[in-house]
């Protein structure tokens, strides 16, 4: 099983849309029982805090279910627990890195780094915009999942 965790600053904008988004993309596929996806926050700031508005009307617009999720915080622990750590953008790589120390594994990565555009993924929170983000979004979780399927090979 492949375990993903999907990071940004508070986890209610970008990395749960990034979670719902890559589920929706391996269901499709018939490899849901190959993947155990999540999302957390690298701040406290949103803790318990349920999926922005814009976020659920995104998802809900292109017909993503999500389910109740509320934000959780990125735990050292969790270096062990998935395989892969993927953030949105360069400051939440930097504070991934403050949360789990080093990454001895090669586990930690942005997300559109596995794009042929690798970039940060701007934060909607601040610029409202959740088309941009969710095009972006779900870019790079179409690259990633033809990564991990060549990996699985």
């Amino acid at each position: 099983m492949i375990k993903v965790l999907f990071v940004c600053l508070g986890n209610i904008c970008r990395s749960p849309m990034a979670e719902f988004v890559m589920k929706d993309l391996v269901k499709k596929q018939g490899l849901e029982t190959e993947f155990q996806i999540e999302s957390a926050a690298t701040s406290s700031e949103e803790i318990g805090n349920g999926i922005h508005y814009g976020t659920m009307a995104k998802l809900k617009e292109k017909q993503i279910l999500y389910g109740d999720k509320k934000a959780q915080k990125l735990v050292k622990e969790d270096y062990e627990k998935f395989d892969y750590i993927l953030g949105m953008e360069t400051s939440n790589i930097r504070n991934i890195y403050r949360i789990i120390g080093e990454d001895n594994e090669n586990k930690v990565y942005r997300l559109l780094d596995f794009s042929k555009n690798p970039r940060d993924i701007v934060d909607p929170w601040y610029t409202g915009n959740f088309d941009v983000t969710f095009d972006d979004v779900l870019e790079g979780c179409q690259a990633f999942l033809e990564f991990v399927k060549k990996e699985m090979k």
